[in-house]
C-alpha cells in the first residue's frame, strides 16, 4: 500500500564495504528505508536506540561488542527491533547462541539480494526466518528441549497455535487462520512457551519440528 510507511533499517557490519553494498541495494527498494549504520556492536547499540529502526541487520563478528553480545543488550533495554544476522559465519556454534539472544533470522552473506529483502521484509511482520542449512544445524544440536511427552500437556488449540509458529506466521497471521483475537493469540504462545520450558518462538519452532508438530 501507498501509505504503508517504510521499514526503517540499521546496519551494522565493521566492513565499510560490506554497509555501502547492503545500502546501494537496500535504498532501490520502495518500502526499505535505510536510517543508519554502524561500525561495531557498541555503536550499534547506542544508533539502535536513537534512531529505533525497525530492522537491525547485524554481523557477528565485530572488533569488541560483537553481535551476540549487541543482542543480549538491545534485549536487556527492551529495544523493540527485529534483528536479523547476516555473517559469513556458519558454524553451529555462533548459530545457536545469536538466536538464543534473540536473533529474528540468521542468514549468510551470499544470500542473493532479492532474498535478503525478502527477509528483511519477513522479520519485520514477526516472523522466524533461517536459511535451510540454519535449521538443519540447529535440529542436530544437543539441546536441552523437552521430551516429546511434554507435548500432552499442551490443549489441541495450543498445538495449532505451536505449528502455526513452527510454519513462521505472525500472531496477526495466527489469529486470522484460527478465527482468534490476537490478544488471545498471545496467551496461548505464552502458555505455550511456559508449559515447555522455551525461551521464545525460535525454540518453540524448533521443538515443533523436532517433535513432529509442525506439519
Amino acid at each position: 500500500m501507498a501509505d504503508t510507511p517504510p521499514v526503517r533499517v540499521l546496519l551494522v557490519d565493521d566492513h565499510q564495504v560490506v554497509r555501502r553494498g547492503l545500502r546501494t541495494f537496500l535504498e532501490v527498494q520502495d518500502d526499505i528505508e535505510v536510517v543508519g549504520e554502524a561500525a561495531d556492536g557498541e555503536e550499534g547499540i547506542a544508533r539502535a536506540e536513537e534512531l529505533r529502526p525497525d530492522v537491525i541487520l547485524m554481523d557477528i563478528k565485530m572488533p569488541g561488542t560483537d553481535g551476540i553480545e549487541a543482542l543480549r543488550r538491545l534485549r536487556e533495554l527492551a529495544n523493540p527491533a527485529r534483528v536479523l544476522i547476516v555473517t559469513s559465519f556458519t558454524e553451529q556454534r555462533t548459530v545457536v547462541p545469536a538466536l538464543r539472544a534473540g536473533a529474528a533470522g540468521y542468514v549468510y552473506k551470499d544470500i542473493d539480494p532479492e532474498a535478503l529483502a525478502r527477509a528483511i521484509r519477513s522479520v519485520h511482520a514477526g516472523h522466524v526466518l533461517l536459511q535451510p542449512e540454519v535449521a538443519v544445524a540447529l535440529l542436530s544440536q544437543e539441546d536441552r528441549s523437552p521430551s516429546p511427552g511434554r507435548s500432552g500437556s499442551l490443549t489441541d488449540r495450543e498445538r495449532e497455535v505451536l505449528s502455526l509458529i513452527a510454519d513462521g506466521r505472525s500472531n496477526r497471521e495466527i489469529a486470522r487462520a484460527l478465527v482468534l483475537s490476537e490478544k488471545t493469540v498471545k496467551t496461548h504462545v505464552s502458555n505455550i512457551l511456559m508449559k515447555l520450558d522455551l525461551a521464545d518462538r525460535t525454540q518453540a519452532a524448533l521443538w515443533a519440528v523436532r517433535h513432529g508438530i509442525a506439519e
